[in-house]
C-alpha cells in the first residue's frame, strides 16, 4: 500500500530523537505511540509483536526506492561501511558534525576522516557545491551518496577527487567514483572551530606544542592561532586520532548489539545515558498492545 505524505513523515519521525530519547528516560514513548497511529502499519499484522517489530515495519516501508530518507542511506553507510568493514572498536562515527558553515550528514573516522553528504529521494542538490566547500576544510575524503536519480548529475557538477556513491539497494552500495585522501587540503583553524576545546589541546599536546598560558578569556584565541601555523595533514591526522578517543563508540557494543537493526543507527548518532540503556532496551521489549497504552 503506497504511503500518503503524513503517514510518510510518521513513520520518518518514528526514528526520531523525540521517541529514542523518550523510551531511554521513560521507558515508553507517548510520542511513538501517536506516530504509529498515523503511520498506516497495520496494527491487526503487528497484533502479536512488539515495538521493535513496529520499528523493523516502518524501516521496511521507508526503505523502498523513491521514498528513501535520510536515515535509510545513513543505516546503509553505518551496516555496510561503519559495521562492516571496521569495528565500533576501531572506528567512530560523527553526525552533525561541523564544518564551516555546514553540519556534515556522517562522517567515519578509522585511517582517515571521511564524510559522507547525504542526497536521499527527498532532496535536492541545490547547497551540494557550498557544502562539499566547507568539508574540504574538515575531512581528507568526501563522498556524496545518493538515489540513482541524481548520480549523474553528481558526477557531472562535482570535481573528481569526490567520491560518488549509488544506494542500489537499502543495504547495498555501490561506488560510482572513489574519493582521493587530500588531508593537505584541510583547513586546520576550521578543524578548531569544529573541536571541542579539550579536544584541541589534546592536539597541541600531541604535537608537543604549549597550550598559551593566557587568561582564560583569552584561551580560545590564543589556541586558535597555534591551529593557524599548524600543517594541515598534521591537523588533520590528530583530528582523527583525537576523536576517535574522546568521541569513541565502544561503550556502545552491548546496546547496538541487542536492538533491532533498524534502530542500529539511530543508537550511534542519538546520545542517551548509559545507565538509561536498560530501560530503552525494555521499551523496545514492550508488546504492542501494551505499548498503545503510553499516550
Amino acid at each position: 500500500m503506497a504511503q500518503n505524505t503524513t503517514q510518510l513523515s510518521a513513520l520518518s519521525r518514528l526514528f526520531s530523537p523525540g521517541v529514542f530519547r523518550e523510551m531511554a528516560r521513560k521507558g515508553r514513548s507517548p510520542l511513538f505511540t501517536r506516530l504509529f497511529e498515523q503511520t498506516g502499519l497495520s496494527r491487526q499484522y503487528l497484533i502479536n509483536g512488539t515495538v521493535s517489530d513496529v520499528f523493523e515495519a516502518a524501516f521496511a516501508v521507508l526503505r523502498k526506492p523513491g521514498i528513501r530518507d535520510e536515515y535509510v542511506y545513513r543505516a546503509a553507510l553505518t551496516h555496510n561501511i561503519l559495521l562492516g568493514r571496521h569495528s565500533l572498536n576501531t572506528a567512530s562515527i560523527l553526525t552533525e558534525f561541523r564544518a564551516g558553515s555546514c553540519k556534515a550528514d556522517l562522517a567515519i573516522l578509522n585511517g582517515t576522516g571521511t564524510v559522507y553528504e547525504i542526497k536521499s529521494d527527498r532532496d535536492s542538490l541545490a547547497r551540494l557545491s557550498n557544502q562539499i566547500a566547507n568539508y574540504r576544510k574538515v575531512f581528507a575524503k568526501i563522498y556524496v551518496i545518493a538515489g540513482d536519480k541524481y548520480i549523474q548529475e553528481i558526477v557531472s557538477s562535482t570535481p573528481n577527487d569526490i567520491g560518488v556513491m549509488s544506494l542500489v539497494r537499502w543495504n547495498q552500495i555501490h561506488t560510482v567514483r572513489e574519493a582521493a585522501d587530500r588531508p593537505d587540503l584541510v583547513c586546520p583553524v576550521t578543524i578548531f572551530d569544529s573541536l571541542r576545546l579539550a579536544e584541541a589541546r589534546a592536539i597541541l599536546h600531541n604535537l608537543n606544542i604549549s597550550v598559551p598560558n593566557v587568561p582564560s578569556t583569552m584561551l580560545y584565541s590564543a589556541m586558535r592561532e597555534c591551529f593557524e601555523q599548524l600543517e594541515p595533514a598534521l591537523v588533520h591526522h590528530q583530528m582523527v586520532r583525537t576523536l576517535k578517543r574522546t568521541r569513541s563508540l565502544a561503550p556502545l557494543s552491548t546496546l547496538v548489539n541487542q536492538l533491532p537493526a533498524s534502530l542500529q543507527p539511530a543508537a550511534l548518532s542519538i546520545q542517551v545515558r548509559q545507565v538509561d540503556h536498560e530501560r530503552l532496551l525494555k521499551a523496545v521489549r514492550t508488546p504492542l498492545d501494551e505499548a498503545m497504552t503510553w499516550v
